[in-house]
């Protein structure tokens, strides 16, 4: 029993720590171009006096050389499609507040040390043999490896099924927009401004980038490209030629806008059709097993009673 409280010890250690590091690159990052401006500004009311290494905050002193160190690390044993494919990734998932390539390879750097550090305690704790320590070893090394890049990947995906699930609504509202006379611009805008989620965030950016000079049929097309959604692409290809070949908008977004509404009816449809598969096993070893006892206990109880009575 002491042995699993100082290991349940040991984890939330080691929990806490990844915590705090995260807790403290996050106040950097958030706090970096504050500090910047504040020291700008005492520099030009203060003489010339030297500079002291205690006048930096802790986290420019400690916390981002340790990031920028693992960030080195990592990117020497990172393949240059792996980092593509985490750039994707944070694409997908909406390129969160200061998450950036360099910060998920430190963080995984950062697990694979600390996975390889709590597989060798739970094995010494356990007084385990040599080949099962290193197979904790090897085993911890790897989730806490590959445990930022579920923790993207998940994030990614729940973005994804919100922007899905509000897809049809939002062209529905860009649709009427447009229809009542409403330029492309402004039915964009206000499809930003009466929604939220992820997708109003998407069509934001749209505008943004429209009104930053950026053509409509690019900033169209790249928003598609940021996405995995089938619907959202299909929409952004077909606003793009409709651009091309002069269709009107509002022709191409009735279509669009029927299309989805008949996809969500259909998706709806195949979660309800998946309903039954999916109860099937938590019925046959939860529920059933349950109700077997609770009706045949008392007999069974009594079968045994009346049969050591004899």
């Amino acid at each position: 029993m002491a042995i699993v409280i100082l290991l349940l010890g040991i984890i939330v250690l080691f929990a806490g720590l990844a915590l705090l590091v995260l807790t403290l690159s996050t106040a950097f990052m958030n706090r970096q171009e504050v500090n910047r401006s504040l020291a700008a500004i005492q520099g030009m009311h203060e003489d010339d006096r030297p500079p002291s290494q205690l006048d930096t905050p802790f986290t420019d002193r400690v916390v981002a050389p340790i990031f920028e160190k693992l960030a080195s690390w990592g990117r020497r044993f990172t393949p240059d499609d792996q980092a593509a494919r985490i750039r994707r990734r944070l694409d997908l998932a909406g390129n969160p507040e200061n998450w950036d390539v360099n910060r998920i390879i430190a963080f995984k750097v950062l697990g694979l040390i600390g996975g390889a550090i709590l597989g060798l305690l739970i094995g010494l704790l356990f007084q385990s043999s040599f080949s099962t320590i290193l197979g904790l070893i090897v085993v911890s090394a790897l989730l806490g490896y590959f445990g930022p890049n579920i923790g993207l990947y998940q994030v990614g995906s729940k973005r994804t099924q919100q922007m899905a699930r509000d897809l049809p609504d939002a062209l529905d509202l860009l649709t009427i927009s447009v229809e009542s006379g409403m330029a492309f611009d402004s039915a964009v805008s206000q499809v930003a401004r009466n929604t939220t989620g992820p997708l109003a965030e998407e069509f934001f950016r749209l505008l943004q980038e429209m009104q930053i000079g950026l053509s409509r049929s690019d900033a169209i097309r790249a928003m598609g490209e940021r996405s995995d959604i089938p619907e959202l692409r299909n929409f952004a290809s077909s606003m793009v030629q409709a651009e091309r070949l002069g269709i009107p908008v509002a022709n191409v977004l009735r279509i669009q806008a029927g299309e989805m509404r008949t996809k969500r009816s259909q998706r709806a449809e195949e979660m309800a059709q998946k309903v039954p598969v999916k109860i099937l096993f938590p019925l046959i070893f939860c529920i059933l097993p349950v109700l077997f006892i609770i009706i045949l206990g008392p007999a069974v109880i009594s079968i045994f009673s009346s049969l050591s009575g004899k």
